[in-house]
């Protein structure tokens, strides 16, 4: 019983810490400290640290997948494009620890571009993929990979979300969000038939 204590005390500490103090301070011995544990039991579970960043990672990007997959449910392709973005951009200015964890660290286990991409190897990537898939099967894109169109997009997206938290863009997080969507837009318009 105290064993499945511990353990749930863990997996529900690990992420909300990476995200309120970033993944640099995530360590094996502050985890235990956040929890309320010995290091022991953290390595009971997590062999090292790198398993227990996988493991935040894991978790979060199939909760962002559950997330952003109800965007598929809105008919329209300019409207799915839309929520996409502002989920993308809820994540990226709300939780940037997480974002800049999830995007921008370097991790042995994260996907890799092309391959990890195809089908539904991403639970982030895919369904921003498929948006692409139905705008160029509705004649509204080009006939192109939707693969790379959507990298494309994402890369986009991420660039401006750098320079934004980097500091090189001075707008507040709500006025960020139109020069985005006016960046997807003219993307859209230069992949369009």
């Amino acid at each position: 019983m105290a064993e499945s204590q511990t353990a749930a005390r863990i997996a529900f500490g690990r992420k909300k810490f990476l995200m309120k103090e970033g993944v640099e301070a995530v360590t094996v011995r502050r985890m235990a400290d956040v929890v309320g544990t010995s290091s022991m039991a953290i390595h009971k579970h997590y062999v090292n640290r790198e398993v227990l960043l996988n493991a935040i990672a894991g978790v979060s990007f199939e909760e962002l997948g559950k997330a952003w997959s109800k965007p598929a449910e809105v008919v329209g392709f300019d409207e799915r494009f839309a929520k996409l973005l502002d989920a993308f951009l809820d994540l990226a200015l709300a939780r940037p620890h997480l974002y800049t964890f999830l995007h921008t660290t370097r991790r042995e286990e994260a996907r890799c571009f092309p391959t990890d991409f195809r089908g539904c190897g991403s639970r982030t990537y895919s369904p921003i993929m498929r948006v692409i898939e139905q705008g160029i099967h509705e004649g509204l894109l080009r006939s192109d990979d939707a693969l790379e169109v959507t990298l494309v997009f994402v890369s986009g997206v991420q660039g401006l979300v750098q320079l934004y938290q980097a500091g090189h863009i001075s707008l507040s997080k709500q006025d960020f969000r139109a020069p985005c969507l006016r960046s997807v837009r003219r993307i859209l318009d230069g992949v369009g038939a």
